[in-house]
Order: structure tokens, then C-alpha cells, then sequence
């Protein structure tokens, strides 16, 4: 078993630490550093610590020394790195949330500092330990499919997820969250693109994309600027806060009302119609008419020193929020869908006694594969496997695929901060000579 302190006690971080409810001979939770107070005495009884354990933030935990073997980063995006090297000087281990960093200066300086400290960091790429993927990436290191030629991934963001967190919500603009819409949302599906092509170099990424049409230019004849207060088309109007978040709430409330589930006592209907019209509510702004500056579309086009080539698409306002991946090999292809917890092997089919050429197909279904862990939960039960193997890679026992180097981690984000800057450049971008100096920021 470890000890772990929490450090930025929001949704993601609170998603890891409950492996010590579920394993509690794995992990125990010791600690927490957050500025609001809610958050810290949810912790505190939730998992069991004295009040002495309770931080205001990262710096604090640092003044008292080392207390336990582990830190869980769940800090905002831009705060990843700042907190993450003091405490790794104190001799942490740190599980961090992805994405680790939000621009190449923190992507260098975190690399610098966790080499000089000889410390673990291990980033939450909880998509590697879904189910889905990993035993994909089983089937390709047993040469099923023979090399890999081509990856094409997509991910479609449906229109309730992009405008809850990306046009109303805390990541709509790259100047205050400091993620930009790939990194924030798809350095998933580009860390799994390096993740399958581990040890094999990119050598250039092209980008193209833009914001389309969450903005002013599209809003509706006669439209308000507030959903509850003066808009006449709010009753029927896809976007209408009412409609998404309070007669048919979704998950994305957790974004809407995060001070919430610290409060059980105002996550009532009453309390959440009475913030919802509230003149300066955030998510009760029209979503043509916010400082949103993230991009609603964007293909990025990947070159590995190999000869592979990887494609990645990413799609908003979507009605059906959904991930793919297609991987064409010398010897087959595999092909599936991660929301349906289904993939397709498909081999050339030369029978002579078949009137056409043809293919075999073999179809996994993850739901059929005899799991027998019963871990369940966000991300195909992704993020509590993550977890598991954080504790197992702390105590130096065998890791499973999944758990890579800080190497890998740093490839897939400067391939989206490559990508970014293909994007906002018009231009290929070159991988080897790409650095903090060359990037460029929309």
C-alpha cells in the first residue's frame, strides 16, 4: 500500500483516489491541498484524515515536508507544472493529470526537473488502460495485423459536452485555461497514436481548422445574450441552458455546479434554477455570444520515421459523442468503435473455392471478454486501472502495457503543440527542430 495527498481535489483527482475505497490495501489517502475550503473538508471525511492534513494549496503541502509517498495532481491544467516541481524536489512521486503541461517552456521544464530529481511522474492517460485499447494494442504487439502502415482516430464531441466545457465553461478560451482545444480534449487520442507507435519517431505534423461556428457571425435573428433572462428563442433552441442542464440534466453538470458536490444541501432543483438566472452565470450565456476562442474542428496529419501516417479528426456539435480508430497493418486492419466497446480484426481472404476475394473478420467485444476485476467507471473503467498501476509502477512492481515513460507522454503533447502551431501557421511543422521558441498559440 502507498499514502497519497491530493493536491487540486476536483472531479478527475477525486475519480483516482477512490481506488482507496475500492483497494484499500492499495492506497490510502492522507491528505489534501485546495484553496476552497468545501473541497478540503469533503476530503476529510470522505477519506478519513485529520484536520492538520488540510493544505491551501501545493506550496503549503511542500513547507511540511515529505508526509506521504504520493502526490494525485488534479490542479488546473495551467497550474500542472508549477506544482508538480516543487514537489517532486520534496521527493514525491506525482500522478498527474493530463494534460501535464500546456505549452513547450512547461513541457521542457517538467522533463529537466523530473531527470534531476529522479522522481516518478506518471500522466493520466487513463485511455491507454480502457479496456477498448488495450487489448488492441495486445493484439497488434502479437503481430496480428503485421506493421503498422496507417491510424486514422477520430473523436466527436457531442454539442452538450463542447458547450458546457468549451463555449460557456472553463476551457473556452485559451487565454484563461491556457489548454488549447486539442490539448484539452484530444491529447488522449494523439497520446494514444504515440502510445501505439511507441519507440518509432514522428518526424512532421500538418494541421488545419479553426472556430466555425460557435460565435457572433452565427447567431440567430434576434437571439438575447442571456438564455434565461431576455432571449426569445430560448424554448427552442438546442442550446438552451434550461433544456440541457436542468429539464434534462447530463454529466456535464459536474461542470456547470462543480462547488455542488461539495455541497450536497444546494444540488437541488431550486438552487440550480436560481443560478441559472442569475444575470452574470456563465453557462447561461448565449453560445454565440461568449469570449470563446477554441476551435470547434481540426484534422492534424502525422509522418513517423518509419513511413506510418496518422491521421486524427476532431469534430464538435456532434449529436452522438464518440471515438474510432482505424489501423491498417501489412497483414490486416483493425477497426472499432470506443463507445460501443467493440473492435474488428479483418484479414485478406485468398480461398480459391470463394467466387470473390475477399476478408475474414474477428470480432472482440469487450463487453464479452470475461472481465473479471469489476472495475467499472469513467473513461471504460480506464481511470481506476490507472490508478492501480500508478501504486504498482511507486512501488517498483511489474506495470502493465499501458505504463510508459514521461518520454512517450512528452512526444504526444508536443505533437499537439506542433500541430497548433501547423494550424495557426498554415505550415508543416518538423518534430525534431520543433521547441518552446518555434511554438505559436491561437
Amino acid at each position: 500500500m502507498i499514502t497519497a495527498v491530493i493536491v487540486g481535489a476536483g472531479h478527475r483527482a477525486l475519480c483516482y483516489a477512490e481506488l482507496a475505497k475500492i483497494c484499500p490495501d492499495k492506497l490510502k489517502i492522507v491528505g489534501v491541498a485546495d484553496p476552497l475550503e468545501d473541497r478540503r473538508r469533503y476530503c476529510r471525511e470522505y477519506f478519513g484524515f485529520s484536520e492538520d492534513m488540510c493544505f491551501e494549496n501545493a506550496a503549503e503541502l511542500v513547507k511540511k515536508g515529505k508526509i506521504a509517498d504520493a502526490v494525485i495532481n488534479g490542479t488546473m491544467d495551467a497550474d500542472h507544472v508549477a506544482t508538480t516541481i516543487p514537489l517532486l524536489e520534496a521527493g514525491y512521486d506525482v500522478l498527474l493529470e493530463k494534460p501535464f503541461a500546456t505549452n513547450m517552456h512547461e513541457v521542457e521544464a517538467l522533463d529537466a526537473a523530473t531527470r534531476q530529481t529522479q522522481r516518478k511522474v506518471m500522466i493520466c492517460h487513463v485511455l491507454r488502460y480502457a479496456p477498448f485499447y488495450a487489448e488492441i494494442k495486445k493484439n497488434i504487439l502479437d503481430g496480428k495485423i503485421g506493421k503498422i502502415m496507417h491510424i486514422c482516430t477520430a473523436e466527436h464531441v457531442s454539442y452538450h459536452h463542447y458547450t458546457s466545457c468549451f463555449v460557456r465553461g472553463k476551457w473556452n478560451n485559451t487565454k484563461t485555461c491556457g489548454a488549447s482545444m486539442l490539448l484539452a480534449k484530444c491529447c488522449h487520442d494523439i497520446d494514444l497514436i504515440t502510445w501505439l507507435m511507441s519507440g518509432v519517431a514522428p518526424v512532421s505534423v500538418d494541421s488545419m481548422g479553426g472556430l466555425y461556428f460557435f460565435n457572433k457571425a452565427n447567431a440567430p435573428e434576434n437571439s438575447g445574450t442571456h438564455c434565461m433572462l431576455n432571449c426569445p428563442l430560448e424554448k427552442t433552441c438546442d442550446y438552451s441552458v434550461r433544456r440541457l442542464h436542468l429539464e434534462h440534466p447530463l454529466a456535464w453538470n459536474a461542470y456547470v455546479w462543480p462547488s455542488h458536490a461539495y455541497t450536497p444541501e444546494l444540488n437541488n432543483h431550486e438552487q440550480r434554477l436560481k443560478e441559472l438566472m442569475q444575470p452574470d452565470f456563465p453557462h447561461s450565456r448565449c453560445v454565440w455570444k461568449c469570449d470563446n476562442n477554441q476551435i470547434d474542428r481540426q484534422s492534424v496529419i502525422i509522418t513517423f520515421a518509419d513511413g506510418t501516417v496518422a491521421t486524427h479528426n476532431l469534430v464538435t456539435n456532434t449529436a452522438r459523442p464518440m471515438r474510432k480508430i482505424h489501423i491498417v497493418g501489412t497483414a490486416g486492419e483493425i477497426e472499432g468503435v470506443f463507445d460501443d466497446n467493440k473492435f474488428v480484426i479483418r484479414h485478406r481472404d485468398l480461398d480459391p473455392s470463394k467466387e470473390h476475394c475477399g476478408n475474414t473478420e474477428e470480432m472482440t467485444d469487450i463487453n464479452n471478454c470475461g472481465d473479471t476485476t469489476g472495475i467499472t467507471g469513467d473513461h471504460g473503467g480506464g481511470d481506476l486501472r490507472l490508478a492501480m498501476d500508478f501504486v504498482d509502477h511507486v512501488e517498483g512492481k511489474p506495470t502493465s502495457i499501458s505504463c510508459t515513460t514521461l518520454a512517450d507522454s512528452i512526444n504526444g503533447h508536443k505533437l499537439v503543440f506542433a500541430a497548433d502551431t501547423a494550424m495557426v501557421e498554415h505550415n508543416q511543422v518538423f518534430f525534431k527542430d520543433f521547441s518552446a521558441e518555434k511554438e505559436k498559440r491561437y
